[in-house]
């Protein structure tokens, strides 16, 4: 279901919503990329969706879909959504986890996945 902005982070202590509005700002910066709120996430699409994330237990979850299997420090899990999409799911606690490395495999959905596949 479609949200706001305001919704979706009604209730965030100042350290959550710091968190949520960096990862916000990063997907936001890059073009041509539609934010889509909804009650229990946001989520950051071209013509497909390329990252998603959302506050839970005071920490930020981040999915980042790509067309390969890549690492990070912060990397929690990785799923194989389709036959040439994965699904990584990267933790973060604290504003500083949020390095140029994840800022890198973000570009690199928005890139590779976000343009869709035909």
């Amino acid at each position: 279901m479609l949200s706001t902005w305001s919704e979706l982070t009604a209730g965030l202590d100042d350290h959550d919503l710091g968190l949520l509005t960096l990862y916000r700002e990063v997907a936001r910066a890059l073009p041509d990329t539609e934010e889509q709120v909804h009650t229990s996430q946001v989520q950051y699409r071209r013509r497909r969706i390329f990252t998603s994330g959302y506050v839970k237990s005071h920490y930020l979850e981040i999915g980042v879909e790509l067309t390969r299997t890549a690492e990070h420090p912060q990397l929690r899990t990785t799923v194989d959504t389709s036959k040439r999409v994965t699904l990584h799911r990267i933790t973060l606690r604290e504003q500083e986890q949020f390095d140029d490395a994840l800022r890198e495999l973000i570009t690199e959905a928005w890139e590779t996945v976000g343009p869709g596949f035909r």
